[in-house]
């Protein structure tokens, strides 16, 4: 009997996005490893993507699933409710997270299969993106700030992970799943995986292509709304670990309540 090959799911999240959402679905289609299941969730789109999303109603790798909803958006608590509702609904052991207006490279799903085939001892991976900012592509290089306490966290379309880490994920979360309107979920994930689990990785490859549409103007570094979400980060941080990771004697920490008692 021929051995069945691993199923990945690729979850994608819209909102408004219809001029690059064809982008990205074909992005997906067009994967090198045909063994995929394509889940698209519209959180209450007011431009064409109702228009787009239609054009792939009878391709029977993509399932489509509508906002209905009626609460007022609030822009990263709505992107991770979204994740996980396609999670709930998914059926592939490997998971990958794509941004509406983001883009995979041919090879991503394949690379990120053999990855986890390999490292049996990792559950969550992200690869490096290629970041676009007016109008030129940039590889991003792996580099940590040796100042930071925080490891290098890449954009959630670069995120993959095993089926069973976001079932352990969600039971730690769900406490605080709407606390922390600025913190996202792939950074949830990514802290989670690297200090609690200690099952983290970053494959050196530039697999998605990642645009930079306003997120990096309103988290300019050490701006008002950069302090509060890293501020914000340390007690995420300390909640999901329970208290076991101390951050009493760390710099990072001491100068980012500092500078946060000085906005205030």
């Amino acid at each position: 009997m021929k051995k069945q090959k691993t199923l990945i799911s690729i979850l994608i999240i819209n909102y408004n996005n219809g001029k690059l959402l064809t982008r990205a679905i074909n992005s997906c289609l067009n994967q090198k490893y045909r063994n995929i299941e394509i889940l698209i969730f519209d959180d209450k789109s007011s431009d064409n993507s109702k228009i787009v999303l239609k054009k792939f109603e009878s391709n029977k790798k993509v399932k489509i699933f509508f906002n209905k909803d009626k609460k007022k958006r609030i822009a990263a608590l709505d992107a991770m409710n979204g994740y996980m509702s396609l999670f709930k609904k998914s059926k592939g052991s490997i998971i990958c997270l794509l941004d509406s207006d983001d883009y995979f490279h041919e090879d991503k799903v394949e690379k990120i299969r053999k990855f986890f085939l390999k490292r049996k001892d990792i559950d969550f991976v992200q690869n490096l993106p290629f970041i676009k900012n007016d109008f030129a592509m940039q590889k991003k290089k792996n580099k940590n700030n040796p100042l930071s306490f925080w490891p290098y966290l890449a954009p959630e379309s670069c995120i993959s992970f095993r089926k069973k880490f976001m079932s352990k994920f969600i039971k730690v979360n769900q406490k605080y799943t709407n606390n922390f309107d600025n913190i996202w979920l792939g950074f949830r994930m990514g802290v989670y995986a690297f200090f609690c689990l200690k099952k983290f990785n970053t494959i050196n490859l530039n697999l998605t292509y990642y645009e930079s549409l306003g997120q990096s103007k309103k988290y300019k570094l050490l701006n008002k709304n950069w302090i509060k979400r890293r501020r914000n980060s340390f007690e995420y941080l300390r909640l999901i670990s329970r208290g076991k990771i101390s951050l009493k004697n760390n710099i990072d920490y001491l100068l980012t309540n500092l500078i946060t008692k000085f906005y205030k």
